[in-house]
C-alpha cells in the first residue's frame, strides 16, 4: 500500500503563522506525558486541525496524518481506519484510545471517533506498528492516542460552528471551556443531520461530552461524561452491474439501525518527587439494534447490549545520573466487557475478561534512547447461545505474552535513526467468536514485528522514512466463502488464517516552500501476501498495495486560509478472492478535497468539499464484483464559526 498525505512528525511543522511562538507539545510514549516523542511517532497538533478546517477526528487522522480509510455501513464519519495493510479487519489491529481510555472495543465496529468533539482535541499521536506491550490486545498494526484539552486557562472560551451542505448536510456544534483556581469544566455539543450519498442512508447524530476536573501543581483529579446518539438508514451492498449503473441506488430501502452509547470515566494522577502515580477508571454501555426486511417477510429484528469496564493503574519512577535519565514504568489493566444480543436467529451471551501486567524501561542519553518492555495478559472468554444451528456454548481461559525492544540514536542535529522489534498479539472479539465455524474458539492472532527507519531535517522541511515487516500467524480475518450453518446462504465465518506477512516502505516528508505555503505527503508500499498453505505467495484480500496522499496548505496570515489535498488509492483484491483467481480488482480511484477560509474578526466563514471530481469508486466489496458497499461523491459544505 503505498499513502502520501498531509503528515507532520516530531518536531510538527505546524501551520501557524511564521510570527507565532508555538507551544510545547507533550506526548504520551509510555503513558504518561512527557516531552520525548514515541520513538517514530506521528503527531497532529490542534492548530493543524484548525488550520486544515478538519470536521471530525477521523478525518484528521485520515487527511493529516495520512491512515487509509474506508467508508463504513452506517454512513457516519466513523471511517474504519487502515494502519499497515490489514484489510476489512484493520480496526481490530488498531488500539484507538481517547485519554487513555481505549475505545477501540470488543467488538466488529470502527471507534466512535465521530462522538470527539473536534474543538475538545489537542493532539492526536500515531504509532505505526506493534504496540502490544503498553496497549494490549490489537494493537499490531499501531495505536492512536487521542489527547484532549485538560486544564484550561483563566477565563471563559468558546466556539459556536454551523453548516450546511448538498445532500440535506445541516451541522451544529458548540464547545465551552471555564477555567478559575485550579478548577477546569468544558462541555461539547454537536448534532448532525445528513441524508448522505446513497438512498436509505440518512443519518441522525447527537453527541455530548463534558467534563469537569481540578489540578495542581502535583496532583490533578477529574470526571468525564461522553454521550452519542444515532439513527441510520442501511443501503446494503451492490453487484458491480449494480453499482455502475447507479452507484447510490439501494436494493434494503427499509433496513435501519441505532445506536446509543454512554462513557463515564474518572481519572487522577499525583506526583511524590521523583514517583508519579496515575489511574483510570471507564465504564461503558452500549445499546444498538438494527432491523432488516426481506421481501414481504416481516422485518427481522435485532437488540444488543453492551457493556465495558475498564481500569488502568500505573506507576513511572525517573532518576537521573551523569547526563543519564532512566523512566521505568509499570502498570496494569483490567477489562471487562459483556453483550447480551436478542434477536430471531440469536440470544447470544458473551463476555471477556483480561488482566494484564506490563514493565517498560527507557534510558535515555544524550544522543540515544533505548527502551525495552515486556507484557502479560490472562483472558477468560465464555459465549452461550440456545439458538445457535451448531455448537452453542464455551468456556475457556488463556494467556499471551508480548515483548518489545526500541532505539534511536542522533547521528547529527537533523539526521535521526530509530529502530523496533517485538512481538505483538490479538485475541478474536466477540463478534468474531459468535461467528466462526461452528461457533467453535478461534486461536489468538501473534505477530513478530520489525521496523527500521530514519528522520531528517527540522520543523520546516522534514522526511521520514520506515521499512517494516509483520509475521502473523492464525491472523484473525472474514471469509465470505468458508461453509458455516449460521452465515448467510451457509457461507462466511471467521477464521484463522494460514501464516501471512505484512511488509512494505512508509515515507512522510513536510516542507516549507514559502512562509505562506506548505506542502506534505505520506507514501506508503505495502505487500501483504500468504506465506504458507495452500494459498502460499498469494496476495491478501482488501489491501491496496500502494496508497499516496499530497496536501497543500496555504496561510499567508491576513485572515485567509486555503488547504488542498489529493489522493490516490491503487487497486485492490476482492474480499472473497484469496486464492486469487476472480478476473476483476476494485478499481484504483483518486480523490480532490480542498477548504477555503476568511476570518472577520471573531468569525470564521469557508467553504468546502470532498470528493470534487463527483468520482464513483468504492472501497469495500466482499464477492467477487459483488457486496460493493459504494463511497459517497462529492460532497461540499459551508460553515461560520465564531469564537469567544
Amino acid at each position: 500500500m503505498f499513502s502520501i498525505a498531509a503528515i507532520h512528525t516530531i518536531p510538527a511543522a505546524a501551520q501557524a503563522d511564521p510570527d507565532q511562538t508555538l507551544p510545547q507539545v507533550t506526548v504520551s510514549a509510555s503513558r504518561f506525558e512527557s516531552d520525548a516523542a514515541p520513538i517514530g511517532a506521528t503527531v497532529i497538533t490542534a492548530g493543524q486541525i484548525r488550520e486544515a478546517g478538519i470536521n471530525n477526528v477521523n478525518e484528521a487522522i485520515r487527511k493529516i496524518g495520512g491512515v487509509f480509510g474506508r467508508q463504513n455501513y452506517s454512513g457516519t464519519s466513523d471511517y474504519s481506519l487502515d494502519l499497515r495493510g490489514f484489510g476489512t479487519n484493520s480496526e481490530q489491529n488498531i488500539a484507538i484510545f481517547v485519554d487513555g481510555i481505549r475505545i477501540s472495543e470488543n467488538e466488529l465496529q470502527p471507534a466512535m471517533l465521530s462522538s470527539i468533539p473536534v474543538e475538545s482535541v489537542e493532539r492526536i499521536e500515531i504509532v505505526r506498528g506493534g504496540s502490544s506491550v503498553l496497549y494490549g490486545d490489537g494493537a499490531t498494526g499501531g495505536t492512536i492516542q487521542i489527547i484532549t484539552k485538560r486544564g484550561a486557562t483563566q477565563g471563559t472560551h468558546g466556539s459556536v460552528v454551523a453548516a450546511v451542505g448538498n445532500r440535506g448536510q445541516e451541522e451544529l456544534r458548540a464547545s465551552l471551556n471555564k477555567g478559575w483556581d485550579g478548577f477546569s469544566f468544558d462541555a461539547n455539543l454537536g448534532s448532525l443531520r445528513t441524508d448522505n450519498y446513497r438512498d436509505n442512508n440518512e443519518l441522525r447524530q447527537d453527541n455530548f461530552s463534558g467534563g469537569l476536573q481540578w489540578a495542581s501543581a502535583d496532583t490533578r483529579v477529574g470526571f468525564r461524561v461522553e454521550a452519542a446518539r444515532e439513527d441510520f438508514g442501511l443501503p446494503g451492498s451492490l453487484t458491480y452491474d449494480e453499482y455502475r449503473d447507479d452507484p447510490r441506488q439501494t436494493n434494503t430501502p427499509y433496513d435501519k439501525g441505532t445506536l446509543d452509547s454512554d462513557r463515564y470515566t474518572l481519572y487522577g494522577e499525583k506526583k511524590l518527587g521523583q514517583l508519579q502515580l496515575a489511574a483510570d477508571l471507564s465504564y461503558r454501555e452500549k445499546t444498538s439494534t438494527s432491523s432488516y426486511t426481506y421481501g414481504t417477510a416481516p422485518a427481522s429484528r435485532s437488540r444488543m447490549e453492551s457493556t465495558v469496564t475498564q481500569f488502568s493503574p500505573r506507576l513511572r519512577y525517573t532518576s537521573a545520573f551523569s547526563g543519564v535519565t532512566n523512566e521505568f514504568v509499570a502498570g496494569m489493566d483490567f477489562q471487562n466487557a459483556d453483550r447480551k444480543t436478542k434477536s430471531d436467529y440469536s440470544n447470544a451471551d458473551g463476555s471477556q475478561e483480561s488482566i494484564a501486567l506490563y514493565l517498560r524501561d527507557e534510558v535515555r542519553f544524550s544522543k540515544a534512547r533505548i527502551a525495552f518492555g515486556v507484557r502479560h495478559e490472562r483472558f477468560d472468554q465464555d459465549f452461550s447461545d440456545p439458538l445457535s444451528f451448531s455448537f452453542s456454548e464455551y468456556d475457556r481461559s488463556f494467556s499471551l505474552n508480548a515483548w518489545d525492544l526500541q532505539g534511536s540514536y542522533d547521528l547529527t542535529s537533523i539526521i535521526n535513526l530509530f529502530a523496533k522489534v517485538g512481538r505483538s498479539y490479538r485475541v478474536a472479539n466477540i463478534d468474531e467468536y459468535t461467528f466462526s465455524p461452528n461457533n467453535e474458539p478461534l486461536t489468538p492472532q501473534r505477530s513478530n514485528d520489525a521496523e527500521l527507519g530514519a528522520s531528517f531535517g527540522n520543523k520546516d522541511h522534514k522526511l521520514t522514512a520506515r521499512v517494516f515487516r509483520h509475521d502473523l500467524r492464525d491472523e484473525i480475518f472474514y471469509d465470505p466463502t468458508i461453509p458455516n450453518v449460521n452465515g448467510f446462504g451457509g457461507l462466511g465465518a471467521n477464521v484463522n488464517l494460514d501464516p501471512t506477512r505484512r511488509q512494505g516502505l512508509e515515507i512522510e516528508a513536510s516542507t516549507r516552500i514559502t512562509s505562506d505555503v506548505t506542502m506534505s505527503a505520506v507514501l506508503q508500499h505495502v505487500s501483504a501476501k500468504f506465506r504458507s498453505g495452500p494459498n502460499d505467495g498469494k496476495e491478501m484480500v482488501l489491501v491496496p498495495k500502494n496508497i499516496a496522499t499530497f496536501r497543500m496548505n496555504w496561510l499567508p496570515g491576513n485572515g485567509q486560509s486555503a488547504d488542498v489535498g489529493l489522493q490516490w488509492v491503487d487497486s485492490q483484491r476482492y474480499g472473497s478472492d484469496f486464492t486469487n483467481t476472480c478476473s476483476a480488482r476494485i478499481p484504483s480511484f483518486v480523490t480532490l478535497d480542498a477548504r477555503y477560509a476568511k476570518r472577520i474578526g471573531a468569525w470564521e466563514l469557508a467553504v468546502s468539499g470532498t470528493n470534487l471530481t463527483d468520482r464513483d469508486y468504492f472501497t469495500q466489496a466482499f464477492g467477487c464484483r459483488s457486496s460493493i458497499y459504494p463511497d459517497p461523491g462529492r460532497t461540499v459544505r459551508f460553515t461560520a464559526r465564531m469564537d469567544f
